[in-house]
């Protein structure tokens, strides 16, 4: 049996498994090469990084069939009816999220095939209306806010904190926030976060402090996205803390490394307890945040 890949899958294959003869076995391919095999003509194309060095996808001359790799995949189980951009965003976002530029590049060769059918490896086979996955990827990897909405995204210790993020929720609503979405980021799943991150074109931050930084759950959120580009959002922040708020300061350093970012003006700090005082700065916050 032969096996087929590109430079560096066969470095990486001595490293999971001792395979006897490889060297006599295996077929070494590169962007562009074709290998026929009786009535299938396979051409190979490579996507380093998509999400992995060795990726490459094949194309199947005759059928159009492109074999994608982790590209266009998606969580989820196969027999389940559920909606495929949910599950693919998030598989997106939390997988091959960092590397929207190779995924850019592997979009301007595929749009150069004839593709009637992609077969990821992860997820249903995708049959109709390409056009619409192939977009949804273009989105995703070139960072644009997918949905006109806010994500508010809050770490709480004691519950105050959680009450200000609810309550930032409902002044939204009234101001006319097309979409709200809110999400606990120590009980809820930190993947769903990361997707709606990414989802919404405004995000708002409320963070309790902690030891004079920012409460772990928060902290692990924010680097997330930090290591997969976040960037081309507008972000507004609700700091609490009872006699040493640190929570706003600590938020805007990791924010400071990100790219294209809009932060508001407007910080909200609350000491302790939300007071009225903290609901008229969550109004002003309210209007930056869904000023166009």
């Amino acid at each position: 049996m032969k096996i087929v890949g590109n430079l560096r899958t066969f470095a990486f294959i001595p490293q999971f498994f001792d395979i006897k003869n490889l060297e006599e076995r295996k077929i070494e391919v590169k962007e562009g090469d074709t290998l026929n095999v009786g009535k299938h003509t396979l051409q190979f194309v490579m996507a380093p990084m998509v999400h992995w060095p060795e990726v490459m996808c094949t194309y199947e001359q005759s059928e159009k069939i492109l074999f994608t790799a982790d590209g266009f995949g998606k969580f989820g189980a196969l027999d389940t009816e559920e909606d495929w951009t949910c599950e693919a965003r998030r598989y997106y976002f939390n997988i091959v999220g960092k590397y929207g530029v190779q995924v850019q590049a592997l979009l301007k060769k595929v749009s150069t095939l004839d593709v009637r059918m992609i077969c990821p490896l992860h997820g249903p086979i995708l049959k109709e209306n390409l056009g619409f996955y192939i977009n949804k990827y273009d989105i995703w990897s070139s960072y644009k806010p997918e949905d006109d909405g806010v994500f508010i995204a809050y770490s709480s210790i004691h519950g105050h904190t959680k009450e200000a993020a609810f309550k930032m929720k409902d002044i939204l609503k009234e101001k006319g926030a097309k979409k709200i979405a809110i999400s606990d980021l120590a009980r809820d799943d930190m993947a769903e976060a990361i997707e709606d991150a990414f989802r919404y074109d405004k995000i708002v931050l409320a963070s309790s402090s902690y030891n004079m930084g920012l409460f772990p759950a928060m902290e692990q959120f924010l680097h997330h996205l930090q290591g997969k580009n976040y960037q081309n959002r507008k972000i507004g922040i609700i700091e609490n803390g009872t006699w040493a708020p640190s929570a706003g300061k600590c938020m805007k350093e990791i924010i400071s490394q990100m790219k294209d970012i809009d932060l508001c003006d407007t910080t909200v700090t609350i000491m302790s307890k939300m007071n009225n005082g903290n609901i008229d700065n969550m109004k002003k916050l309210a209007d930056e945040l869904l000023k166009n």
